[in-house]
């Protein structure tokens, strides 16, 4: 057995695995979470309530759960241990790229604020968090599990695993609208599960949300990809746009004007500023380092 080869499942799972790769994925992470929440679709009862909130939890593990099995079925140790390390070194993310990472939901709320205001969307476009939430314990819980975990659980799975795989292949743009159509495709039971967004500022209409998830995923391309892959990048990336959408949320009436925002976000990385900003400037398209013979 050759080094590359050793650590890694054999027989028949790993052989599988392999041969799947890149829609073993979706195959898993999209099964398993439908598998527990048709239930919740199906009910009358709040998703919150039980057996229903079990349920949605259990389905949410899906894509860490399809990323860590995946890794381990093709990598075996070395591909969990790459993960782990993506997702702890603070080091693949520079100085402005932390700025990046920290300011561009602030900044371009604001924007969308202003550009709302002068086309005359609305004269009120943003929502800022009551202190009876704050002060609400279920209502706090909800706010930071929303911001921080569930970003946490995606993250790792659907691009520190999935989005290598898919750049082995296509392109960081093909693979980020594969990736983030996925991604909208598992978020879209959300809308249709009694009380999910209860305790928040959110209210998606799939017409607008699905577009919106694609484009974000091309944004987030961008910034896995400038910070060498970092898992945790995108990870804070991801929960500082949920935290300020809830903090400094939007008005309802605002959401088809987002679109347009997220829209000319990425308009600007792949045609005005250059196709190149979304695999890193100078460098080439990151692979991971996957075993892409079969055995």
């Amino acid at each position: 057995m050759s080094s590359e080869n050793r650590g890694r499942p054999a027989g028949r799972l790993g052989r599988l695995a392999r041969t799947a790769t890149p829609w073993g994925f979706p195959l898993l992470y999209l099964g398993w979470a439908f598998l527990f929440w048709a239930p919740i679709v199906l009910s009358d009862e709040s998703v919150w309530s039980f057996p229903n909130v079990g349920l949605f939890l259990v389905g949410g593990l899906s894509p860490l759960l399809a990323g860590l099995l995946l890794a381990w079925l093709t990598r075996g140790w070395d591909g969990l241990s790459d993960l782990g390390k993506r997702l702890i070194e603070v080091g693949r993310i520079e100085p402005r790229w932390g700025l990046v990472i920290v300011l561009y939901w602030p900044l371009f709320n604001l924007f969308l604020a202003g550009g709302a205001l002068l086309f005359g969307v609305t004269v009120e476009p943003l929502e800022f968090i009551s202190t009876d939430r704050l002060f609400d314990p279920a209502a706090l819980f909800s706010l930071v599990a929303f911001a921080f975990v569930f970003p946490l659980v995606e993250e790792i799975g659907l691009r520190g695993y999935w989005l290598d795989r898919l750049q082995e292949r296509w392109s960081a743009l093909t693979a980020g609208v594969i990736n983030g159509t996925t991604w909208a495709i598992w978020h879209a039971p959300f809308v249709f599960f009694p009380g999910y967004y209860a305790n928040t500022t959110f209210e998606p209409e799939l017409s607008w949300w699905v577009p919106m998830l694609v484009l974000y995923t091309i944004i987030l391309v961008w910034v896995y990809n400038n910070t060498r892959r970092s898992i945790l990048a995108v990870l804070l990336f991801h929960a500082f746009g949920n935290m300020t959408g809830e903090l400094t949320g939007f008005a309802p009436e605002m959401y088809p004007f987002i679109l347009s925002g997220y829209a000319l976000v990425v308009v600007m990385l792949v045609a005005g500023w250059s196709p190149g900003s979304l695999r890193g400037w100078g460098v080439q398209l990151p692979l991971a380092k996957t075993e892409t013979k079969r055995s």
